[in-house]
């Protein structure tokens, strides 16, 4: 099977019958959000929520209609760290808006990730930066991270790989063998 989208942080193969979602949302990457608007989010800014084990969902489109993995049900893990939010999830395809997000990314269609989030009281610092702003986010509660089409950080990306499983001479498959089919959307 064939996995396919654009250089980047969020990788999907298939393995064993599931599906496993690995990715990184940088921090520290300044993005606009419109012109003269500027936002970043530094280092570990969400570790109050991920480290006190508050639900976090993942999300098709910032969609609660539409969840892919969750902390509650065991299928998504998060780590904190300097550089990033790391993030793994196994997907369960039995739903259709899993299915569609699978096709989706499949198609290059989803190419990005996207937090939602709250700030914290007093969690972010605004300052001028020329003629427009710069806004960076120092504390903040994290409910969901979703893949989506068009991310706000450009620097949280898809990326994917195909993954087989070659067969041995009785045609049974055996172990995991990394077929390395990237192709860019």
């Amino acid at each position: 099977m064939l996995w396919g989208g654009n250089k980047g942080t969020l990788e999907i193969r298939a393995e064993g019958g599931s599906t496993r979602l690995t990715a990184r949302f940088p921090y520290g990457a300044e993005t606009e959000l419109a012109p003269g608007r500027l936002e970043v989010i530094a280092p570990r800014a969400f570790a109050d929520r991920i480290n006190g084990g508050g639900e976090i969902h993942l999300l098709a489109g910032h969609s609660y209609d539409k969840p892919l993995a969750s902390r509650s049900a065991g299928t998504l893990q998060l780590t904190d760290t300097d550089e990033a939010l790391e993030i793994s999830a196994t997907l369960d395809d039995g739903t259709s808006w899993a299915r569609d997000f699978l096709a989706a990314h499949g198609s290059g269609l989803i190419k990005g990730l996207s937090p939602g989030f709250r700030v914290a009281s007093g969690g972010e610092k605004i300052e001028r930066r020329g003629a427009g702003m710069l806004r960076t986010i120092g504390k903040a509660d994290l409910f969901e991270i979703s893949a989506v089409t068009r991310p706000a950080y450009p620097a949280a990306q898809i990326e994917a790989r195909a993954w087989s499983s070659p067969t041995d001479a009785s045609g049974l498959k055996s172990g995991l063998h990394r077929t390395f089919n990237r192709w860019r959307a």
